[in-house]
């Protein structure tokens, strides 16, 4: 298993402690802080695939933490774990974009799961970018299949030269490069 690193904020050093215990026993590489403070500036400073925080904390929340998070890494997990769970908190969290949301005092079996799954949907997230950025050539004919706004494997196949067009607005033109000009040259009887 790769070893994750996890930011773990929360004021109570038991919390801290308990959780921080857990998640390193389970692999993860944890960082704890104190408080929202200490959090945000660790993230300024570090680079952090997920952040469990407590929501109330003093004059940073775990609200500022999640938004310290996602401000510098959009893709950062972010799990809001409180002792004052209500509707309101969490649906606040949630449009925040917060990834999950657990009250305190949680199992251990299910926070693990609910990090576990966390890490599965950021892999998931990381597959996908990487397979939207590839783009379908054929290795016999070139044409490239263009997938936009279709289901993937389902696009129209193209010439380059109408890709380029339709997708840049660039008119390509028909050229040699030195290598196949020559060759045509000599196929040609032309050298």
């Amino acid at each position: 298993m790769q070893a994750y690193r996890i930011l773990l904020v929360d004021d109570d050093p038991f919390i801290l402690t308990g959780i921080g215990k857990d998640l390193e026993g389970n692999g993860y590489a944890v960082t704890a802080a104190e408080s929202g403070e200490r959090a945000v500036k660790l993230l300024e400073a570090d680079h952090f695939d997920l952040v469990i925080t407590d929501l109330v904390m003093d004059r940073v929340d775990g609200i500022q933490v999640l938004k310290a998070a996602k401000n510098k890494n959009p893709e950062i997990i972010v799990l809001i774990l409180t002792g004052y769970g209500d509707m309101g908190s969490a649906i606040d969290a949630l449009r925040l974009d917060a990834d999950d949301y657990l009250l305190k005092p949680c199992d251990p079996e299910e926070l693990k799961l609910r990090v576990s799954r966390c890490f599965e949907r950021m892999e998931l997230t990381r597959k996908l970018k990487l397979y939207e950025k590839m783009l379908p050539v054929c290795c016999v004919c070139k044409k490239i299949r263009d997938d936009s706004g279709r289901e993937p494997g389902t696009g129209e196949w193209m010439s380059i030269e109408k890709y380029i067009w339709e997708k840049a607005g660039i008119a390509p033109t028909s050229t040699y490069c030195p290598h196949c000009a020559q060759k045509t040259k000599k196929k040609m009887g032309l050298d």
